[in-house]
């Protein structure tokens, strides 16, 4: 037998009135359309005394705020636009000698957080307030649950929705009371399509792959794991799209990209959630030289689409997309940053250098994770302004063509700004034999214990020995770039429903 919820006092009152609505005849929840004629930022931006077009404005939304005086009242209402005054004078809004309609349902049985539809003519107050006169109203939902309101006392404000927890996981809430938490998701939508208008103009063709996947591949990183009941396998969440887009490109396409949900069963903290999402593209005929112009080109684009500037401003920071950006080899950065020079040193010695910077060092770790430690902590966090590091170490890059000029290195970018990643690319590995020794020696990592390790997926070497023209890839984090473009601070803050931990019932 399931426990009895318990409700609060302002719920169960809530409940009361409801059975009230019900017993006058109201339904609280009616089946029909109200016509939306006008919204409230529209209303607030365009009318002018006396304008015509506004004699008969319908519009519906939350009621944000009451104020009963006799027969006259105010009340606020919010649409997805933005908040608007209303004024209603009961012998308008019920003529003739029944005034129960306004004494009865707008006094004593509307509440804060109610859904209504309004009916009526825009005019402006004589204190300067452009409001709706109302002529008619219906309420269209009603809202069970008080929403929390903000006091203030002496200046200071308290009682806000403002507890991170609290509004991750109730971001319906969080959207109604915090209302510029919109303009975040607005502008995450504004930067998709700004990317997929840019894409789409250069004539590459937008595709879907798979996210259920036999072999997990494409990045290194730790999967989630599900079974499949009816094919009786093993599958996993894609921890990336890349292997499946370049077999793409050898089935012919020149180029092809994808909005993509990837899975990582990792760490989560204010710059990572295990569901978040990339956008993958991969074109032929070209190299990461190619790559980086088009990435500077793009993300300058953004800026300008988002804010009307390559200047943005990111905690003290102001950070300029405009190209060129910067750029430094890894070994250059880490020379730069460390003062020491680690290209030509070999696994012992870098695993020294390594524990006297203060890098944490185990048996787990080969060449490439040490150099990638080391930049990690002393280059990455100091990389404020967007900046591309170039030209990893081979084993660190298991899916990059080797360098042209410097063996040992491979033909691979990063793009870094306020310290963290936001894209990475290459020059892709379409040698099929020098693939299949790099998937060979990641498996030796895994047997060493390196849990992101990537699998030898057979197939994609088999469509690599069908032949892949030179082709170069970039992926780049949404929602590392929308924090970013948007100022936020956890990545939390633009994902709509981000994972939490499972609630506690109080």
């Amino acid at each position: 037998m399931t426990e009895a919820h318990t409700y609060s006092e302002q719920e169960i009152i809530r409940r009361q009135k409801l059975h009230q609505l019900e017993e006058m005849g109201i339904n609280p929840y009616p089946a029909e359309t109200w016509p939306i004629t006008h919204t409230a930022q529209g209303i607030l931006d365009n009318y002018k005394q006396g304008d015509t077009g506004y004699e008969e404005v319908s519009i519906a939304g939350r009621m944000m705020g009451q104020r009963i005086m006799g027969k006259a009242s105010f009340a606020v209402l919010m649409d997805s636009t933005g908040r608007i005054q209303l004024y209603f004078n009961r012998d308008e809004v019920c003529p003739g000698e029944d005034k129960s309609l306004y004494n009865d349902l707008f006094k004593k049985l509307l509440d804060l957080g109610d859904i209504i539809g309004i009916k009526g003519y825009v005019f402006i107050t004589q204190t300067g307030e452009t409001s709706i006169h109302v002529k008619e109203f219906k309420l269209l939902s009603k809202a069970l649950k008080p929403l929390p309101t903000v006091k203030e006392k002496d200046g200071v404000v308290y009682d806000a929705f403002s507890d991170p927890e609290a509004r991750y996981r109730q971001r319906y809430v969080d959207l109604i009371v915090n209302h510029e938490v919109k303009d975040v998701f607005i502008k995450r939508t504004r930067l998709i399509n700004s990317i997929r208008g840019f894409l789409s103009g250069l004539g590459y063709l937008e595709v879907e792959t798979p996210i259920l996947q036999p072999l997990y591949g494409g990045a290194a990183a730790r999967p989630f794991k599900t079974h499949h009941n009816t094919l009786d396998m093993t599958l996993y969440m894609r921890i990336a799209n890349e292997l499946y887009l370049k077999r793409l490109i050898v089935g012919g396409f020149d180029g092809v990209f994808e909005f993509a949900k990837d899975f990582r069963n990792e760490g989560m903290d204010r710059f990572h959630n295990p569901e978040f999402t990339m956008m993958e593209l991969y074109v032929a005929y070209k190299d990461y030289y190619w790559m980086m112009d088009t990435v500077e080109e793009m993300v300058e684009r953004i800026a300008m689409d988002l804010h009307g500037t390559t200047e943005i401003t990111y905690n003290e920071h102001t950070v300029n997309f405009a190209r060129p950006w910067k750029r430094y080899t890894m070994f250059e950065a880490i020379q730069h940053f460390t003062g020491v020079n680690i290209e030509g040193m070999d696994e012992a010695s870098i695993a020294a250098e390594a524990r006297r910077l203060g890098v944490h060092v185990d048996a787990t770790m080969g060449y490439s994770k040490l150099v990638d430690e080391i930049f990690g902590m002393h280059c990455e966090p100091k990389l404020i302004q967007p900046t591309f590091i170039t030209d990893y170490p081979v084993e660190m890059s298991p899916l990059a063509k080797n360098h042209r000029n410097h063996p040992g290195l491979v033909e691979r970018f990063e793009a870094i700004c306020i310290g963290k990643e936001i894209c990475n690319a290459f020059s892709e590995l379409n040698d099929p034999i020098d693939q299949r020794k790099r998937f060979q020696d990641q498996l030796e990592l895994g047997k060493r214990g390196d849990e992101e390790a990537m699998m030898l997926d057979e197939d994609f070497l088999r469509a690599l020995e069908y032949g892949m023209p030179p082709t170069s890839g970039v992926g780049i984090g949404i929602d590392r770039l929308t924090m970013i473009m948007t100022g936020a601070k956890s990545i939390q803050e633009v994902i709509f429903f981000p994972q939490m931990r499972q609630e506690v019932e109080q």
